[in-house]
């Protein structure tokens, strides 16, 4: 697996994390807010992997990152 790969993989998981507990603590619990909640981290996360594909051609070709290396 190329490091490329794995960035944005990493990236990719984060993001839905973060989405996740962000939706779920500001939306309650329960079993919609939940199921909200997952559907909303997983659209974040798409959004995630393509910006790191969209971004390897905009920076380091290494990286998720579209800040060029130094």
């Amino acid at each position: 697996m190329s490091v490329l790969t794995k960035d944005i993989i990493e990236r990719a998981f984060w993001t839905a994390l973060q989405a996740f507990v962000a939706v779920y603590a500001v939306g309650g619990v329960g079993g919609s807010a939940a199921a909200k909640a997952g559907a909303i981290a997983a659209v974040a996360a798409g959004i995630s992997v393509i910006k790191g594909a969209l971004a390897s051609k905009i920076g380091n070709p290494d990286s998720a990152s579209s800040v060029p290396s130094i």
